[in-house]
């Protein structure tokens, strides 16, 4: 682990070389470089157990376990949301294993429509695992070419930064209406792993905002405690309730408390100078 995080380090201090000075004076670059690095170790384990986990997960929808494949869907994909911001730099590979029936010309029925939610939609609206050997076999595929795609790559500081703020944004202009994972209902799965990647940046550059401005910081922890706490509420020994499980009035607790840290995190990268 030292040894791959001192390598990175030496990469990224390269793209700090480049990189505009800040607007914020007592920020530099290189002050960025440490973060930078951990916050790439912190993907590069998420995409690893992802496709560890998407193995099993892919194993039982081939061998017909329906139970199991049902039950491996929604901490499976914990991994993907959790970098989220990253995986979407590939857009090829997000479109395949990420992408919704609506993003499809024939929705379900679309040759094109494949990834998780296609597996979901065999799993969870059809009630089998026939037919999905050959979508369970290219989402294996994308994830190991995810996985190693991430290893050679260098994280922009912005999309890093930025990622904190996307991934609370994303669940509360689409995912909070439940639209995502519409056949399984496992999106509180989803929004556990869209708040801890969004969380684990903002702990990384946390000191760098925080001499300058520790009432945000102090603002926004509060408002992560809140959405950690909303989400703890639905907790199950199984991982979380099925959405459409929750009131409106539990949706709409939720929804605020979402919006108010997507609004506050939508301000560090302007913090950090790298708007």
């Amino acid at each position: 682990m030292m040894k791959l995080k001192l390598t990175l380090s030496v990469s990224l201090l390269a793209v700090a070389a480049i990189m505009p000075r800040v607007a914020m004076a007592e920020v530099s670059p290189l002050d960025l470089v440490g973060p930078i690095a951990d916050y790439k170790i912190y993907v590069s384990e998420n995409a690893e157990k992802l496709v560890t986990n998407t193995k099993a997960f892919t194993d039982a929808v081939k061998a017909g376990e329906l139970d199991k494949a049902k039950a491996l869907f929604g901490s499976t994909r914990m991994s993907y949301e959790a970098i989220e911001p990253i995986a979407e730099l590939f857009s090829d590979l997000d479109g395949s294993i990420d992408s919704r029936a609506d993003d499809h010309e024939k929705a379900e029925k679309d040759p094109e429509f494949t990834g998780f939610h296609r597996i979901e939609y065999g799993l969870f609206a059809e009630n089998s695992t026939k037919d999905l050997a050959p979508f369970a076999d290219k989402l294996m595929a994308d994830v190991t070419e995810l996985n190693k795609r991430i290893t050679d790559l260098t994280l922009p500081p912005e999309k890093v930064v930025g990622g904190a703020a996307v991934l609370m944004e994303e669940v509360a202009a689409t995912k909070i209406s439940g639209e995502e994972d519409r056949y399984s209902h496992t999106d509180l799965w989803d929004f556990k792993a869209n708040f801890d990647g969004s969380r684990k940046i903002f702990d990384l550059v946390r000191p760098l905002v925080e001499k300058d401005d520790s009432a945000f910081v102090t603002k926004v922890s509060g408002n992560f405690d809140k959405v950690d706490t909303t989400l703890a509420k639905y907790k199950t020994a199984e991982g979380y309730q099925l959405y459409d499980k929750l009131t409106e009035d539990d949706r709409a607790v939720l929804a605020a408390a979402v919006n108010t840290l997507a609004e506050d995190l939508s301000t560090l990268r302007g913090k950090l100078g790298l708007n």
